[in-house]
């Protein structure tokens, strides 16, 4: 190879390696089986190895033997005791080189066979390269362009793949431009032959739970911990926090002074609202604290097992403790992981004296 084809050679080595981010070992044998099976196919020869020089882009084509305790065809085989003459601590089975070849112009099926063989060892290397990037993002947030879109799903490029946003994940209300960066959670993973399956969301609880670890330094660096959250995406959420410093303030660190700390949260939320709780290891207490903004909440234990309990407020506390819908009470229950029965005092009184009447 003269120093021109060199020089050709390793500007396409150089560009394979950075374009498809794999590593530079892997293009280099995939280019020596290639000019290996290129050169058999045009000589005829079975026996051959290639071998490249990746600093230089030195090309050489070599026969080899493969070694036995008996040669039985002296072109493909060499005996042990001669092999360990020249090399001492070969083994059967192993293969020694013979001669060098020289190199010549491949015939246009031998370079085809050649190409192909580059392609397909590189597309492979490149699903490797990519799965390895991707296999730890389960969970995560991640920042992508919207590429397409179609009847169900937005397409989500994320570098060096793509993934699924399906619309009804995306926060009730918004609108998703093309072309336009976009924050997702990467709610599945899956990685298969051909290369990761990703699915995102903007609904998913988890979304909020890394969007609030991003924006509040407290809470990435442990100082404040985010207990538990529950989502009513586009409507409103609900989280949880506590810390085991006595001079931090957890609800104070993630609202901030006027609410300046999480208003870049709500902001990505699209009006969204959160209330944040603090959490107590006493259930009484979380319980009380979850049902906020209801006031005078008196909180039972009904069965510990079964996690169920028994909220009584007065009736002008009901509605809030309650919510439209329902949502307070259920985004309550979901944040404390129990059942939680809301009654007014009236209701309450009248059930007990219907109770000693019967």
């Amino acid at each position: 190879m003269n120093q021109k084809q060199m020089k050709e050679f390793m500007k396409a080595l150089n560009s394979i390696v950075e374009e498809k981010g794999i590593d530079r070992q892997i293009v280099v044998e995939a280019m020596e089986q290639a000019m290996a099976a290129a050169y058999k196919k045009n000589e005829g020869i079975s026996n051959v190895q290639a071998k490249v020089d990746d600093v230089t882009g030195d090309i050489r084509i070599y026969s080899y033997k493969t070694v036995v305790e008996e040669v039985t065809n002296p072109e493909l085989e060499i005996s042990l005791e001669d092999a360990k003459a020249q090399v001492e601590d070969i083994e059967l089975g192993e293969t020694i080189i013979d001669k060098e070849l020289p190199l010549k112009d491949f015939g246009r099926v031998a370079a085809g066979t050649a190409k192909q063989i580059v392609v397909q060892r590189i597309k492979e290397a490149e699903k490797q390269s990519i799965s390895e990037e991707f296999k730890d993002k389960e969970g995560e947030l991640m920042v992508g362009t919207l590429s397409r879109e179609d009847q169900n799903n937005y397409f989500v490029d994320l570098g060096r793949s793509s993934g699924i946003l399906p619309k009804d994940q995306i926060i009730p209300g918004e609108k998703l431009e093309m072309g336009s960066s976009v924050k997702v959670y990467v709610s599945k993973l899956e990685i298969g032959p051909k290369g990761p399956f990703i699915l995102l969301s903007r609904s998913h609880y988890g979304f909020l739970k890394r969007l609030l670890e991003i924006e509040i330094p407290e809470l990435s660096d442990g100082t404040v911990m985010l207990y538990s959250v529950a989502r009513d995406a586009g409507s409103r959420s609900k989280i949880a926090v506590y810390t085991e410093y006595n001079n931090v303030d957890p609800l104070g660190a993630v609202i901030g002074e006027k609410g300046r700390r999480i208003a870049n949260v709500l902001k990505e939320l699209k009006g969204e609202k959160i209330d944040v709780i603090l959490y107590d290891k006493d259930p009484v207490k979380f319980i009380t604290n979850a049902l906020s903004p209801a006031k005078e909440v008196k909180v039972t234990i009904k069965n510990e097992d079964k996690k169920e309990a028994l909220a009584v407020v007065n009736d002008s506390n009901l509605s809030l403790a309650i919510g439209k819908k329902g949502q307070n009470v259920k985004l309550a229950s979901r944040l404390t992981h129990y059942k939680i029965e809301v009654k007014s005092e009236n209701s309450l009184l009248e059930s007990e004296n219907k109770e000693i009447v019967e």
